[in-house]
């Protein structure tokens, strides 16, 4: 089981017992943290999508620690100008560990995603020549493909069109 969250402003995919290091969080060492801000749940194959957020679903984390990023070196120049400027930063950092993902929301996806397949096979049914020459390619070679024309991979547009009207 896995969710997409937002944690510190930023999108993360966690699952159970994952240690993630995200932008410093307000509050102790050893603290517990939710996040209820959960944009998508899988849960072994059965995939929840939130619009924007799934109502009721949350992420619980502890807080390992809170430590500094590698450090980044900024080097500004201008050649032939004698302008130089080198910066350095260090993020500062929290570890947490992923606790438990709770999934109390409402499933929204999978009709959603039924739907537009039966209108996608609906739309390439009619086979009439002036239908055929606004069809893309893989909409003309789907129709082929039903029709049973063989060597329909290889053809081109026009090829597809005339094999479809014979």
């Amino acid at each position: 089981m896995y969710a997409i969250v937002e944690i510190a402003g930023q999108q993360f995919k966690v699952a159970k017992d994952q240690k993630v290091y995200v932008h410093r969080l307000q509050g102790e060492a050893g603290s517990k943290v939710t996040f209820d801000n959960v944009f998508l749940l899988d849960d072994n194959g059965s995939v929840s999508v939130g619009a924007p957020a799934i109502e009721g679903a949350s992420v619980s984390a502890q807080i390992l620690n809170h430590l500094k990023g590698d450090k980044v070196i900024v080097f500004k120049k201008k050649r032939r100008k004698g302008y130089i400027k080198k910066n350095g930063h260090r993020q500062a950092l929290t570890e947490i560990l992923i606790e438990s993902i709770a999934a109390s929301g409402s499933k929204k996806a999978a009709p959603k995603k039924a739907a537009p397949k039966k209108e996608e096979v609906v739309v390439a049914a009619p086979a009439v020549a002036s239908d055929l020459s606004a069809m893309t390619v893989a909409e003309l070679k789907a129709v082929a493909k039903e029709k049973g024309i063989s060597g329909y991979t290889s053809l081109k547009k026009a090829e597809l069109i005339e094999a479809l009207t014979k």
